[in-house]
């Protein structure tokens, strides 16, 4: 554990948090868009397949029981809940995310680190997590109008990725013995560089102290 791993968890520990806010407090996920929301519900699935086989520490447990449950529950909430349902913008929400889910599958069945039914998994959970923020991007720029606590959401999820880049970064340097897989590591930048576009006008607004708004 280092100060840029820990970081990185509480950041995307704070990320679910504000969701789950908005969503019970103010009972609306008006900006939410569902179809993210089901891929992350999916990438953490696929990825904690070892959450009863193999114990690691509390701290590592007590963080994938959180992400699982948050997940499947703010999809539930936005699919069933009879208030929050109704803020739902689904006339903007039309990216069809399985366009997404069947390449990440079919690339982790061909490049992997090995061929086994978990290890796929976890592969296909890294390259489905990504690009799983796309569908949120795109409902943004297609309302343009984005509340504070969905723009502190998206925020904290990127900032989440950049902070475990240098978590790899550091470990790489510090540690003799680290072996990090390269799959990883490019699915990590890759995921990074989708946020680029929203960090900018992030920071502009908050510069400028102005609503976030984001190009059609």
């Amino acid at each position: 554990m280092n100060i840029f791993r820990f970081a990185g968890d509480m950041t995307h520990l704070a990320s679910v948090l504000v969701l789950l806010l908005k969503i019970h407090t103010i009972k609306s996920c008006a900006g939410v868009s569902l179809k993210t929301q089901e891929l992350y519900a999916i990438v953490f699935a696929t990825r904690y397949l070892d959450l009863f086989t193999t114990f690691i520490s509390i701290y590592n447990t007590t963080l994938k029981l959180i992400f699982l449950g948050s997940s499947f529950s703010i999809v539930w909430y936005i699919r069933h809940h009879k208030t929050v349902r109704r803020s739902y913008d689904k006339q903007h929400d039309t990216f069809r995310h399985l366009f997404l889910v069947i390449p990440c599958l079919l690339l982790a069945l061909v490049i992997n680190d090995k061929f086994t039914f978990k290890e796929v998994m976890w592969t296909f959970s890294i390259y489905l997590e990504a690009v799983a923020i796309l569908p949120q991007l795109v409902l943004l720029q297609r309302t343009r109008n984005i509340d504070n606590l969905t723009g502190q959401y998206v925020f904290l999820l990127g900032a989440y990725r950049a902070f475990y880049i240098l978590n790899w970064i550091y470990r790489y340097f510090t540690e003799p013995y680290y072996i990090h897989s390269w799959i990883t590591w490019i699915s990590g930048l890759v995921q990074t560089l989708l946020y680029a576009d929203f960090f900018y006008y992030y920071f502009q607004s908050w510069k400028n102290n102005s609503k976030l708004e984001l190009p059609a």
